[in-house]
């Protein structure tokens, strides 16, 4: 069943983000499943969001859990069947949910047979899908290009005695999208699904696609410039200015040939990773013009610390580069510390305080937000030791860097008193349930007026009653205090002013002129044109 509606709706739809190994387990394997998230689809529409995105769930080794691709059509055995799928989207779309679903195209696993193909010889038919080159005279590498996770972004291969090209695993060549064939394959696995009833997709690495065709090399990251993005300072990734390996003009021709194949799908939509040097740059070009990304997916509030300046100048920023453009905010994902353990934690007062005044901030903004899974209950990062850790990224980087199992880990359905949280009845599940996740379960909240997860719902509950926020535009204020972040959203004549204290300490400020205040759910209060918020304070009203 197709879902009609706004065909704009992502333009400041909230998104719900599930990671299909965490979400429930349906068959009592330790891995969440499809028919997993299909029961629990009620308890996401509850919370009063316009769709979902799911992590992959494609056929793979699972060598990076699903981001390593080996079957773009079909749907890998331990999540289910396709039949699954579709259920999944009949239901979602039943509760007035949007699907939206990753997309890795800028590779694929090693397993999949286009690989096998390609490594088998030099002439086969698919000899050049991949990103092929010959070593250097002494028998090194083409070049200086830095896989993510580690090491030289090249590997060799016996069979052809060449190298071949991974941004990340080696597990995980790069597709040649100098071959227009491979393009072609692509936008034909993509409308694949949009023919099944997929709403849109979360583009995995959008700037990755295409490399610099003559693989000339890297330069050094210059000390006391800005660091490369995308990666943690303490991986040798940042020392290089990412100027060749990826973000390459040439990106731009492809996303114009899959904002194509979208069109002809009403109310459909794109929301790309990005993850370069300069990423507002680069989300600005790929999403001016209406004729390439919807939506660009930011890490610039996963990464920043909260400090009121450096928040308020990244946010003056995105909107002067974005222009037209829309972006699509989130505080935590799959691939980040949890929110709760990240954005000021460390500076102590009301933690309850700050679990709130976080989504009213980030769903506030101009875009569209996306919350990730048990963000909603206020699930901090959780503690996985060495010996139990999945994540390849983080086995390498430990101890420094110790991966993304932390933010992974299954959703608690139940308190302590249920096993793994009720996430599965299997002995083991693939990632540990922390007991202090179970005592913030579903169960807990879900029927707790002052509860965490009521004050989410409650809150995108007010936010469908304002169009100003929703998709209204935005002016950003300025404040002599540091602990105050404030901004206008405006359409028409109706102007909210939003405010927030991102300090545990109390604070008064001066707004533009008397103000009403609109949002029940509001901890600060007003005397004439002055703002008292306590620590962790935020406020909604009319100027």
């Amino acid at each position: 069943m197709a879902l009609t509606g706004d065909v704009n709706w992502w333009r400041g739809g909230v998104l719900y983000q599930v990671y299909p190994r965490s979400f429930f387990d349906s068959n009592s394997d330790g891995i969440g499943d499809l028919p997993g998230i299909s029961q629990k689809l009620e308890y996401i529409a509850d919370l009063g969001v316009d769709g979902i995105w799911l992590s992959p769930f494609f056929t793979s080794p699972m060598k990076d859990f699903g981001y390593d691709v080996a079957n773009y059509r079909d749907v890998d055995p331990m999540f289910g069947t396709l039949e699954d799928f579709d259920h999944l989207v009949e239901k979602a779309h039943g509760l007035g949910l949007r699907v939206t679903i990753d997309q890795v195209l800028s590779h694929s696993s090693d397993a999949h047979p286009w690989f096998r193909e390609s490594r088998s010889s030099i002439d086969n038919p698919k000899s050049d899908w991949y990103v092929w080159a010959d070593p250097k005279p002494d028998g090194t590498p083409p070049n200086n290009w830095l896989s993510i996770f580690g090491g030289s972004a090249w590997k060799f291969d016996t069979t052809r005695q060449q190298y071949y090209m991974h941004n990340f695993l080696a597990s995980q060549p790069d597709l040649n999208f100098h071959n227009p064939d491979v393009q072609q394959q692509l936008l034909d696995d993509v409308e694949f699904w949009l023919r099944r009833g997929v709403d849109g997709f979360r583009l995995d690495t959008a700037n990755f696609y295409v490399h610099d065709k003559q693989l000339r090399d890297n330069p050094p990251w210059i000390p006391g410039t800005h660091r490369p993005e995308g990666a943690p300072k303490e991986n040798p990734y940042t020392r290089q200015m990412h100027v060749h390996d990826k973000t390459q003009p040439e990106n731009l021709a492809f996303l114009k040939k899959l904002r194509a194949v979208l069109d002809k799908y009403p109310g459909s939509t794109t929301v790309g990773e990005i993850g370069s040097d300069n990423s507002l740059a680069t989300m600005a070009e790929y999403t001016a013009g209406g004729d390439k990304l919807h939506m660009a997916y930011t890490i610039n509030l996963l990464e920043s610390p909260l400090e009121a300046g450096l928040v308020r100048g990244m946010l003056v920023d995105v909107f002067r580069e974005l222009g037209d453009g829309w972006p699509c905010w989130a505080v935590s994902n799959h691939d980040f510390m949890r929110v709760a353990s990240r954005w000021g934690k460390d500076k102590g007062g009301d933690n309850d305080a700050r679990l709130r005044m976080i989504p009213a901030l980030y769903t506030s903004l101009r875009g569209t937000p996306c919350i990730y899974q048990g963000e909603e209950l206020g699930l901090e990062e959780a503690i996985v030791p060495y010996e139990q850790l999945q994540d390849p990224y983080g086995i390498e980087m430990w101890p420094e860097f110790k991966g993304r199992d932390g933010c992974r880990t299954p959703m608690p359905w139940h308190n302590a008193n249920v096993a793994h949280g009720g996430f599965t009845t299997s002995d083991q599940p693939w990632l540990p349930v922390p007991q202090d996740h179970s005592a913030l379960s579903v169960a807990s909240q879900i029927d707790a007026p002052d509860s965490l997860r009521s004050f989410y719902k409650n809150l995108l509950t007010w936010r469908k009653n304002h169009p100003e926020i929703i998709q209204g535009d935005i002016e950003m204020l300025e404040h002599s205090e540091d602990a105050i972040i404030g901004f206008v959203r405006m359409t028409g004549i109706v102007r909210t002013i939003c405010v927030f204290n991102v300090t545990p300490d109390a604070v008064t400020t001066t707004l533009p002129g008397p103000s009403a205040g609109n949002c029940s759910l509001n901890t600060g209060s007003v005397s004439g044109d002055r703002l008292s918020l306590p620590g962790w304070g935020f406020y909604f009203g009319t100027i």
